[in-house]
């Protein structure tokens, strides 16, 4: 049986994950520069292309400043944990299917969660915004004289 991680190409992945991250053209994550030059690929992850920004000179790949910058699973485990998050597998299930410890796919998971919060803006209303007015209590702790049930009160609502 092929499994789903066999099925990735890691040149597509980076290939998107470009397109996505700089849709007009690469520019530096550190100065916002559009004027950087390749500087050759990585050594380990071959389609991987490494940048240096001719603005502030500081070197950077196509996934820094990304939550799959710094971690030893390659792009490919990464776009496969995404998908089987949308699945809404457990973590126990996609390490199983990625075969990966379930420490690490721990770990992948809430780090691509943390990025969709750290990506997401707050939502501003605009125009015009009902509310209805909520009272909650949470519970009489400590109190108990006030859920002590009174007598006159009881006697006057029959």
């Amino acid at each position: 049986m092929l499994s789903l991680i066999q099925l990735l190409d890691d040149k597509k992945c980076f290939r998107v994950v470009r397109e996505l991250r700089w849709p007009d053209g690469v520019d530096c994550p550190h100065c916002h520069a559009p004027h950087v030059v390749k500087q050759g690929r990585d050594d380990t992850q071959r389609f991987r292309q490494r940048y240096r920004c001719l603005n502030c000179q500081r070197k950077f790949d196509d996934l820094t400043g990304t939550v799959f910058a710094g971690h030893h699973q390659p792009l490919r485990q990464w776009v496969a944990c995404l998908y089987l998050m949308g699945l809404n597998l457990s973590n126990r299930q996609i390490a199983h299917e990625l075969s990966l410890n379930e420490d690490d796919a721990q770990d992948m998971t809430r780090s691509l969660r943390q990025g969709v919060v750290d990506a997401s803006t707050t939502p501003t209303l605009s125009g015009t915004v009902e509310i209805d007015e909520v009272y909650l209590v949470a519970g009489h702790k400590g109190q108990s004289d006030l859920v002590k049930k009174n007598p006159v009160l009881d006697a006057d609502d029959a």
